[in-house]
């Protein structure tokens, strides 16, 4: 585990400076049987966990969210919307192959990962119901396939599933093209939740904002590359993958109103801190529209975000690192820990935390 020194101007101690930190700092045990493989009957039925600033955590549940915000506050969702990204097709020579898109390039083009018994070859096809896929060119963990016939969407209508995360260990189902996406998902693009958002129902929403909560809407497309393992032990050599995304002039203008009318913003999910947060890296927050690869981990300084709600993230996982930079490392993992022994649902159908930040 990482030593903290303290240091500063001398005899002025002033901040606390990590060691460099690894991957195995961000291990914790985690039993099968805590990650959910079913959303609950509801979606604000889930538990919350709560982690403040200073003090002990509590456990709660999701419905009493409302009394941990104050008028004013903001709640920054990130609306992408969930593709039916998972094909299942034949390649020329008549094997199994599974297709996952990554991301949408063009009407005809995807980046995409492509799993089969051998390696598809640059140049041949794949075989998905009635279309055909010309693999393009490798690139990186990826492939370039282009769609000789018709267009990406209709492939998708026609023959793809959703994509659940490869810890829910059964086939996707009729429950799921509703249950894996938010209520207010209206940007298609994503191959994977913001799973925060699961939780939210509309009467929630409209709860809060009578109650003078404030929202906000941005995008990030949220990749395939997001459930790939940290590979490195120095986080130093980690390149993080690229995702797409929008923060509007409008999220701009209601950060503005919000530290204005003395409200904070509350990021709802580790995909809307990164947005915010990239859009920030100026130094003020800015419209911002294109990728980030952005890396926030213990020593990373906040700009945007006053308090988070996330679901529970993989070990050792970039999302991990996140919330331990945001919440505190030796609070976070302590929590986790805590919800372990309380028997906590995890990961992507898992239950929630409220997190604000630790200054």
């Amino acid at each position: 585990m990482a030593e903290y020194t303290v240091l500063g101007d001398v005899g002025k101690p002033s901040c606390y400076y990590r060691a460099p930190m690894q991957l195995r700092d961000f291990h914790y045990d985690l039993p099968e049987s805590l990650i959910a493989q079913q959303p609950r009957a509801r979606r604000g039925d889930s538990r919350l966990l709560q982690l403040p600033q200073d003090g002990a955590y509590q456990d709660r549940h999701f419905s009493e969210l409302p009394g941990l915000l104050r008028p004013n506050d903001l709640l920054v969702f990130n609306d992408t919307r969930v593709l039916p990204a998972r094909l299942y097709g034949t390649k020329e020579t008549g094997g199994q192959v599974e297709v996952l898109i990554e991301r949408l390039c063009a009407d005809t083009e995807a980046l995409a990962q492509v799993r089969a018994s051998k390696s598809p070859k640059v140049g041949s096809r794949l075989r998905v119901g009635e279309f055909d896929l010309r693999v393009l060119r490798r690139e990186e963990d990826f492939y370039r396939l282009g769609l000789e016939h018709g267009c990406f969407a209709k492939l998708m209508q026609a023959h793809g599933h959703m994509p659940l995360p490869p810890y829910i260990r059964r086939p996707d189902s009729a429950v799921d093209q509703e249950r894996y996406q938010t209520v207010f998902g209206d940007r298609p693009g994503a191959v994977a939740a913001p799973t925060a958002g699961l939780h939210f129902e509309q009467s929630m929403l409209d709860a809060l904002a009578h109650a003078g909560v404030r929202s906000a809407r941005l995008t990030l497309h949220i990749g395939a590359g997001t459930f790939q393992p940290v590979r490195v032990q120095d986080l130093d050599q980690h390149r993080m993958h690229a995702e797409w995304l929008e923060v509007s002039e409008a999220v701009v203008e209601a950060v503005a109103a919000t530290r204005r009318d003395g409200g904070r913003v509350i990021a709802v999910g580790t995909t809307s801190v990164r947005s915010l947060e990239t859009a920030a890296a100026g130094g003020a927050l800015a419209a911002y529209r294109g990728e980030t690869r952005l890396f926030i981990r213990p020593g990373y300084r906040f700009h945007m975000v006053d308090a988070l709600l996330t679901n529970f993230h993989l070990p050792e996982s970039t999302l991990l690192m996140l919330v331990c930079a945001f919440a505190g490392y030796h609070q976070t993992m302590a929590a986790y820990r805590h919800a372990v022994a309380a028997r906590y649902r995890f990961f992507s159908y898992g239950d929630a935390m409220f997190v604000e930040r630790r200054s």
